[in-house]
């Protein structure tokens, strides 16, 4: 015979935890998606300003600052995740009763 788990998980302390992971999500993703989106505009404008319509200009410099951001803000991004992970891990308890 299966019992049924029942929980007494209150729906608003979920709602805050997945809260909290979106706003991490959008921490972590937009650290690294602003300064290709700058680079990009700038290179947009230069290729406007000089008429080179080169699809590969746009890709590279791209690239470069995208790899260069997460090699700088790698290590606080992880330590951002591992920090949300490790309170998580320690309010299970509180958060199931």
């Amino acid at each position: 015979m299966q019992q049924a788990l029942e929980s007494d998980v209150d729906p608003q302390v979920v709602l805050d935890l997945f809260g909290q992971a979106f706003l991490l999500i959008v921490i972590m993703v937009g650290a690294v998606m602003v300064p290709s989106l700058i680079v990009g505009l700038i290179v947009s404008v230069f290729q406007a300003a000089t008429q080179i319509n080169e699809q590969t200009l746009t890709f590279l410099p791209r690239l470069i600052v995208t790899i260069l951001v997460i090699i700088y803000l790698g290590p606080w991004l992880l330590q951002k995740l591992v920090d949300f992970t490790t309170q998580l891990l320690i309010d299970i308890p509180l958060i199931i009763g």
